[in-house]
């Protein structure tokens, strides 16, 4: 009985499916695989750089004036990524202002990571407490509050919906509009630019045929986006989610999973460690 006791104690954790975009969705895989959890990549969003003549013209004139911002926030690693990445130059010029006066925020730790990717010195970025139950905006707002005074500028990098008719100062994302709302209770201006495009994947014969053996195999589905939860939905009119496992980092997102049918739907932080802890557990 030790030995098989044992024996299920040592097995491998349920396969995990990677939803994220593809750029975050490589990285998760390659860092659950060293973790010794088997993952895949089905990038349930499609990322590209935003293409509308009004967002490029909005997004030159953002990096044209830096030195007028009190703080960029950043809403994800993508942001920083199609922020700095066609014009390196800018992003050097970034990293050397923001260490005199302007400040870097990022909602959570693959965001600060990308910022530090980008040159940004981590003496100049703020972000959650590395224990916030969660990381979002409201947990960003705690730490930043203080910073904000009347008349102060604070610039929100995000992506937008492709093909959306959206005026390049228009906001996005509810998390966004709520810090909004809080820059703006305490004096400050909040302007937007939208620096890449959201999308829904157009899923292969593969990709759908991997996403219908995950559905029923066991295999836990990590959701870090409602939106993904809706593009998952309608890529497979029909199918039955109520076998499949998932696994959110957000109340919301475990709410949209559940409104789609999937039957066992856990939350837990977005961390990394708390995800891989969450998937072994299921063992």
């Amino acid at each position: 009985m030790a030995a098989g006791l044992l024996r299920g104690a040592l097995r491998t954790p349920r396969r995990a499916i990677v939803t994220r975009p593809a750029r975050d969705a490589a990285q998760w895989v390659a860092d659950l695989q060293a973790r010794g959890v088997p993952a895949v990549a089905l990038p349930l969003i499609a990322i590209g750089p935003a293409t509308q003549p009004a967002l490029q013209q909005a997004l030159a004139g953002a990096r044209a004036e830096l030195d007028a911002w009190r703080a960029l926030m950043f809403v994800s690693g993508n942001a920083v990524h199609y922020f700095f990445e066609p014009n390196r130059a800018s992003a050097l010029d970034l990293s050397g202002f923001i260490a005199i006066k302007a400040r870097a925020w990022a909602p959570g730790p693959g965001t600060r990571q990308a910022l530090l990717d980008a040159g940004v010195p981590a003496s100049a970025i703020d972000s959650p407490a590395a224990d916030a139950a969660q990381f979002d905006s409201e947990s960003l707002w705690q730490q930043v509050a203080a910073q904000v005074r009347p008349g102060d500028r604070v610039l929100v990098v995000r992506g937008t919906t492709s093909g959306a008719a959206v005026e390049p100062g228009g906001t996005g994302g509810r998390g966004r509009d709520w810090l909004a709302r809080q820059i703006e209770a305490a004096g400050g201006q909040v302007e937007f630019v939208a620096v890449y495009e959201r999308g829904a994947p157009r899923l292969t014969a593969h990709q759908q045929a991997l996403a219908r053996e995950a559905a029923a195999d066991g295999s836990v589905w990590l959701l870090s986006s409602s939106e993904a939860v809706a593009h998952l939905g309608d890529a497979l009119p029909g199918q039955d989610w109520q076998a499949a496992h998932a696994l959110c980092t957000h109340p919301r997102i475990a709410a949209a999973a559940r409104a789609l049918g999937f039957g066992l739907v856990r939350e837990c932080r977005p961390a990394f460690s708390d995800v891989v802890a969450s998937i072994e557990s299921l063992r």
